[in-house]
């Protein structure tokens, strides 16, 4: 008699299981991603809809997972559950925590195959990425002008006020 791990590793399933077949049924109408469960295909079309059936208590903020709700409360009651072995700094999640660690492992795993520049984070390299595909998403909204990194928009947004950070005072 074959046990669980002995199914997965022969490829018999004795469920329908669309997940080892790779098939995916559930499909959004918006924007044509398609999903083997669907429950993915319901977060999808909260997403697109904004609707969130979780709501922060404190702030009537909606979430469309109940674990993202979780992490947000968060930030009101002041709970840093996470902590690092290295320095104690506290924070809010797992995933910051990881990012946090990288800081002192110095690993940078994040390689850009243009310019082989390397980043702690995805987020950071697809912001460097604009640099190479002349990509310029973020755009001002007074004179229009588009930039390719986010900091240099708010940069260049205060020529359009009388804010000036940097200047001294005498």
């Amino acid at each position: 008699m074959l046990n669980e791990q002995d199914h997965i590793h022969n490829g018999e399933c004795r469920y329908s299981c669309d997940i080892y077949r790779g098939e995916r049924p559930y499909s959004c109408e918006v924007c044509s991603k398609a999903f083997s469960h669907k429950s993915s295909l319901v977060r999808l079309r909260r997403m697109h809809s904004g609707e969130g059936p979780y709501t922060c208590d404190v702030c009537n903020k909606l979430f469309i997972e109940q674990s993202s709700l979780i992490k947000h409360e968060r930030i009101h009651s002041g709970e840093l559950p996470y902590t690092c072995d290295v320095c104690n700094k506290a924070l809010i999640d797992k995933s910051c925590l990881i990012k946090h660690e990288r800081l002192h492992s110095g690993e940078r795993s994040y390689i850009c195959d243009v310019c082989s520049k390397t980043f702690r984070d995805k987020t950071h390299l697809i912001t460097h990425q604009h640099i190479h595909s002349g990509e310029r998403p973020y755009a001002c909204d007074v004179c229009n002008r588009a930039f390719s990194q986010k900091n240099t928009l708010i940069r260049h947004k205060r020529i359009h006020s009388s804010e000036r950070p940097y200047t001294c005072v005498v």
